[in-house]
């Protein structure tokens, strides 16, 4: 079932309970509704978790663990998904993120020197703000639906295989019934 192949990839309970910056949500984190594996929560911590993934702010897991508790959605998967950019694939992302914020608002992408710093940040900040949001906001909601639509997919197309595979082996075991008045070597 797809509950068994999700379940290998969620983040322990108890290692996100005892993260520090999700200490903030309290008891709050302990609602065993936050950690079933469903389709329908399954599917909403794809969304929430590639939503979050894709916004240019600080304390990510954060807002996605906020999020995850509002719509109900797995709370472990949720906040795994926001790993999807991690400091090795945050600065292509974000670059994307800019020039798609570009596109839709219809302006050239500067080309700026950009060094990883935080002064360097700062100081770019006030022409990549606006790109890198809108980009940022739009990514997400893309990536976030791709995610909940193929996770939906995906969940019933397991559940279906699982019930086709049970079919056959119910009719394999099956014992064969015998019609009455025929049989092999009767002929009518």
């Amino acid at each position: 079932m797809p509950r068994r192949f999700f379940k290998r990839f969620a983040p322990d309970r108890e290692k996100l309970r005892n993260c520090k910056p999700l200490r903030i949500f309290g008891k709050r984190l302990h609602d065993a509704n936050l950690w079933h594996l469903n389709r329908r929560s399954v599917s909403a911590a794809f969304f929430v978790g590639l939503f979050w993934a894709f916004q240019p702010i600080p304390w990510q897991m954060v807002a996605a663990a906020a999020t995850a508790m509002a719509l109900r959605a797995n709370l472990p998967l949720s906040a795994a998904l926001v790993w999807v950019t991690n400091p090795i694939t945050i600065p292509p992302v974000f670059y994307f993120v800019y020039l798609v914020g570009n596109y839709l608002l219809g302006s050239r992408a500067e080309h700026l020197h950009f060094e990883l710093t935080l002064q360097a940040l700062m100081e770019n900040f006030g022409a990549i703000w606006e790109p890198l949001i809108l980009g940022g906001l739009f990514c997400g909601l893309i990536a976030g639906i791709v995610g909940y639509v193929t996770i939906r997919g995906f969940w019933r197309w397991r559940v279906i295989q699982h019930l086709k595979r049970r079919r056959r082996r119910r009719f394999a075991n099956a014992p064969m019934k015998k019609t009455p008045g025929l049989s092999a070597g009767s002929r009518h």
